[in-house]
């Protein structure tokens, strides 16, 4: 349940350091006595407080996406985020290995592609679904999967972290700023204009934002220097049950009703033409915001 060494955590209430705890190497506990005890399923919970403004995935838009990544679609896309992370993941003789905080890392599949390159990478998953969580556990044995809120002060200490991932996820760019060690990498892949188009119509998708690419980088702006981008172009061609899980495990999920779905794609051929349009951006801690040190 926990790796061996665990990497440098925070309380979630108190912000004090945590530590193996007794259970059998299944709880974490820090010196004013919160204590954080593994799911049966493999991950901590560490959501406290009145909880948060976002919607976290539910137990179907996780089946779908699960399916999906399982079928390797994105699986180029996986393999450019390990490339890109790499430079930032070379071990100093002597020192801890480097560590990975994969936000919103849902069921873990972009995560397992980054281990499987680098194998000697400690790693954290981090997502607010639990029902995420219990797939990433799975797929990610060696990593720590927490179920933690983005927008909450992370549960890392500062400057651990060597590359924080986030792939279709929320952004906290002071917290990231703080975790990540100086010289860290934030790599970020966000969706380009045409992504899904053949088949969003049909399914209830929803479009791509107007200036995705321009808020990104007044988010980061003063906490993050950009590094490099790398666009990336896939042709998929994807079965009417393929296009169905698409829809489905994307946000628009939160809105769809999956029956409803499957016979608005049952009229679809047996395989349909889709193109997917990422952008992949790599930015380096430095800026002339200072992050706030946790208490």
């Amino acid at each position: 349940m926990l790796p061996a060494p665990v990497p440098p955590l925070l309380c979630p209430v108190c912000r004090d350091s945590l530590a193996p705890g007794g259970h059998g190497g299944r709880s974490l506990v820090c010196a004013a006595g919160h204590s954080f005890d593994a799911a049966k399923q493999g991950y901590f919970n560490f959501l406290v407080g009145k909880g948060t403004v976002f919607e976290a995935d539910a137990a179907d838009m996780v089946a779908a996406r699960f399916d999906f990544l399982t079928a390797g679609h994105y699986q180029p896309l996986a393999d450019a985020v390990a490339a890109l992370a790499a430079p930032a993941l070379n071990r100093v003789p002597g020192g801890p290995a480097p560590l990975v905080l994969d936000t919103g890392t849902g069921t873990g599949h972009y995560l397992r592609t980054l281990l499987d390159r680098d194998p000697g990478v400690a790693a954290i998953g981090l997502d607010i679904s639990k029902f995420a969580l219990r797939r990433a556990a799975r797929l990610n044995p060696e990593a720590l999967n927490l179920v933690s809120d983005v927008w909450q002060p992370l549960p890392v200490a500062d400057g651990a972290v060597d590359v924080v991932t986030v792939v279709f996820a929320p952004r906290n760019a002071a917290e990231f700023a703080r975790v990540l060690r100086p010289g860290g990498r934030l790599v970020v892949v966000t969706p380009r204009p045409g992504h899904l188009a053949d088949v969003a119509g049909q399914t209830g998708m929803l479009g791509i934002e107007p200036a995705k690419e321009e808020r990104l980088a007044t988010s980061l702006e003063g906490f993050f220097s950009p590094v490099c981008t790398q666009e990336l172009d896939l042709e998929l061609s994807l079965a009417p049950g393929d296009v169905a899980n698409l829809a489905l495990m994307g946000p628009a999920g939160h809105h769809l009703d999956r029956g409803q779905l499957v016979a608005r794609v049952a009229g679809l051929p047996p395989l349909t033409a889709v193109s997917a349009r990422f952008r992949i951006s790599v930015f380096a801690t430095g800026g002339d915001k200072v992050p706030t040190p946790a208490p």
